[in-house]
């Protein structure tokens, strides 16, 4: 089967988060299983710096955007992962220095911009050789597409993934034009959203399926509670939740060259040992437990349990190294707990992949006590480098982590139960033969992107 995924991000080209990650992943899996793959984005400013042997093609496309008729130039590489890249130039849109905005405000010509990427990515289709048959679209910046091949009457099937339902590409009424579609579709029933226009609800309702990023997740987005307004459309379509991957080669404490001792499940011990002492000595430390926190700083990501139960950790020994960026008031008090507790709180404010490792590799239990999450990726990384996670049982998290064999789980939303959770691993910690056997339940989980293959294929042989 020839598939064509549409996406705005593709690790490590061009990232915010999780949605970089499969585009990297389930496309390869999907390539090594004999499927034709490629993948289409805009060419941003980051892609073309860092993506090599990226060439221009002679493939040049014609784009209505509104009343303006537009160009743009096609250039062709391939991805770390072997994976055929397209993407669509037109600096206008594309060459800046970040995906969506600056400083957490959006770019304010947003629906131009992806809505020129939609109409691209469908010229696109219908000039390759062999022809995909699938289209399959990621998030709001891609969600146009299955209505524009089903106005157009196009030969192609469509799938619409949902990595996150609370981005879903909002805008004023008057950018409708843009989409060159007749005002039948500026209605309740297509793209119209309490007098805006919503991407991402046109997709769901015109996608011949929707996927998200986790069973859980799935099931969460039909109510009320978490369905964000659009739970009605998600009701209407053919849903399927598929718990997501990693990259068992990048994420392989055996193999991974920024710790100071490698280690399989065999000698957890000694090698989670050696990484922790390294990263008590990074960061000057106390010897104790040691919590890891690795995180987008947003009330999205439970921080403010952590916050709260931090204090009556911090007063049991414990450590915590803490690595993300987001709010500035979970920033701010991140620094204030590392300047209070010099010797037990260390907080990096930022991005840094190689520090991300070593966390996961040096700590000992690790937080996610999200207020939602779709699958969420860090608890995968944490089981598989034998760090015990301690999460709030969602989407995602509730799906991959066991109560008691893999991790810990706690279900309501408030610092008590995040705590109870969390003195629970405490406790467990200090018996040394239950935690090596859960840790090594942990590692010898399947988090690979060839495992959830099969179940994206029966998804394609569905489309009719």
């Amino acid at each position: 089967m020839n598939i064509l995924f549409a996406a705005s991000e593709l690790t490590p080209y061009a990232k915010t988060g999780g949605l970089g990650d499969v585009l990297a992943g389930l496309p390869a899996a999907l390539r090594a299983r004999g499927h034709g793959v490629a993948v289409a984005l805009p060419l941003y400013r980051r892609l073309r710096a860092s993506l090599k042997e990226l060439q221009r093609t002679p493939l040049t496309l014609s784009v209505e955007l509104g009343r303006r008729s537009l160009s743009a130039r096609v250039w062709q590489g391939v991805s770390r992962e072997g994976v055929t890249v397209f993407a669509i130039e037109r600096d206008e849109f594309f060459d800046r220095e970040n995906l969506y905005g600056v400083n957490g405000e959006d770019y304010f010509d947003n629906a131009p911009r992806f809505i020129f990427y939609c109409h691209a990515v469908m010229e696109l289709a219908g000039m390759l050789n062999p022809r995909p048959e699938v289209l399959h679209v990621n998030d709001w910046q891609a969600a146009l597409i299955p209505l524009l091949v089903k106005e157009a009457r196009l030969p192609f099937k469509t799938v619409l993934t949902i990595h996150n339902l609370a981005y879903q590409g909002v805008f004023p009424a008057a950018e409708f034009a843009l989409t060159g579609l007749a005002g039948f579709y500026f209605k309740p029933h297509a793209l119209e959203y309490y007098g805006r226009m919503n991407l991402l609800k046109g997709g769901i309702l015109f996608a011949d399926a929707v996927t998200t990023v986790s069973p859980g997740y799935a099931r969460e987005i039909l109510t009320e509670q978490y369905g964000c307004g659009v739970n009605g459309a998600l009701k209407q379509s053919v849903l399927t939740g598929i718990l997501n991957g990693i990259d068992t080669d990048l994420w392989n404490p055996a193999t991974d060259p920024w710790l100071v001792a490698n280690y399989d499940a065999r000698r957890v011990t000694a090698g989670k040992r050696k990484n922790k002492e390294a990263l008590l000595r990074e960061f000057g430390l106390a010897e104790g437990p040691l919590l890891g926190l690795i995180s987008r700083l947003t009330e999205q990501k439970g921080i403010e349990l952590i916050l709260a139960a931090l204090p009556e950790l911090l007063s049991r020994g414990v450590g915590l190294v803490a690595l993300g960026s987001g709010d500035a008031q979970y920033e701010e008090a991140l620094r204030k707990l590392a300047k209070q507790y010099p010797r037990q709180v260390a907080a990096r404010i930022g991005f840094d992949e190689q520090l991300a490792h070593r966390i996961e590799a040096g700590a000992d239990i690790f937080l996610m006590p999200s207020r939602f999450e779709p699958c969420g990726l860090n608890q995968f990384y944490s089981m598989r480098y034998g760090t015990v996670p301690v999460v709030r049982k969602v989407g995602g998290l509730g799906d991959s982590v066991e109560h008691g064999r893999t991790g810990f789980t706690f279900s309501g939303h408030n610092p008590e139960s995040f705590l109870e959770a969390t003195v629970s691993a405490l406790e467990l910690f200090g018996d040394r033969k239950r935690w090596k056997e859960m840790q090594m339940a942990g590692m010898r989980q399947d988090f690979s992107w060839e495992r959830r293959v099969p179940e994206y294929e029966r998804v394609y042989k569905t489309l009719k």
